[in-house]
């Protein structure tokens, strides 16, 4: 890379818990079905099969990485999805073994046959790695493809796991690259710039100014709603771990002390 990451990568929407475990998956379904329905029509899918690896199988189900997989199938987007939304869909396929593929053509899915969880097994290129197949009514392999969820919500397929940066992040000259804390602090010294000054001369490289913050805003808005819903919300932590929700108890204790 010739310049720092995105701020846009280092502050990512999505369902929690995990980035690598939840946003990364879903976004690697998602990907799976466009790429299929790059070569094939959609309607000729009969069943798609999920292999989970390494870290996503051994801790998948406690951070929700098989509903995000499910979301993902389904057409859904980490940064425009719902909790809500995404639970409807699991029940969905849990009773009724359906599921809206791409959100345009209904299949068979029986989340124990087609959702995998291979304890035992590792793929070398990551831990966090996913193998996706789609077959034809007649059971006929369509397309497979391994995916990466390799942290902070970003995704590598196989192809891009044999090169040294993904499709969409192709290496560009920046205005101000920098590759550690001294550098930053010298193009600020050089330039008499600020740390957000150098932030928004490099992100202008990909966006303008209105487009940043309508981002920003958006972050700052989820931000704000996650703490109001997690003040509001009572029980225990969904993924099976029976961890209690702590943030209610501890914004009574709060406003007790105003």
């Amino acid at each position: 890379m010739s310049g720092p990451a995105s701020v846009f990568e280092l502050f990512r929407l999505g369902v929690g818990p995990s980035s690598s475990h939840t946003v990364g998956p879903m976004l690697a379904a998602a990907r799976f079905v466009h790429w299929i329905a790059a070569s094939h029509d959609l309607t000729m899918v009969g069943r798609v099969e999920c292999q989970l690896f390494g870290s996503l199988a051994l801790t998948g189900k406690g951070h929700a990485t098989d509903i995000a997989i499910l979301g993902g199938l389904a057409g859904e987007l980490p940064d425009q999805t719902s909790a809500d939304r995404l639970a409807h869909i699991r029940q969905r396929a849990e009773t009724s073994q359906r599921l809206l593929l791409g959100g345009q053509h209904e299949i068979g899915f029986h989340p124990d046959r087609d959702l995998l969880f291979r304890r035992r097994d590792r793929k070398p290129f990551h831990s966090n790695a996913m193998t996706f197949a789609a077959y034809d009514n007649q059971g006929v392999l369509m397309g497979q493809r391994d995916y990466y969820s390799i942290g902070g919500g970003a995704v590598v397929d196989e192809d891009e796991s044999r090169r040294n940066y993904a499709d969409d992040d192709h290496p560009c000259a920046l205005p101000y690259p920098f590759a550690s804390g001294d550098d930053l602090l010298r193009i600020g010294a050089q330039h008499s710039l600020s740390i957000a000054d150098i932030a928004r001369a490099n992100e202008r490289h990909h966006s303008t100014d209105a487009q940043i913050d309508a981002r920003l805003d958006a972050i700052a808005a989820a931000m704000s709603d996650c703490i109001d819903h997690g003040c509001a919300t009572e029980g225990v932590l969904p993924g099976g771990l029976n961890v209690k929700r702590r943030a209610p108890c501890i914004a009574r204790d709060l406003r007790a002390k105003q």
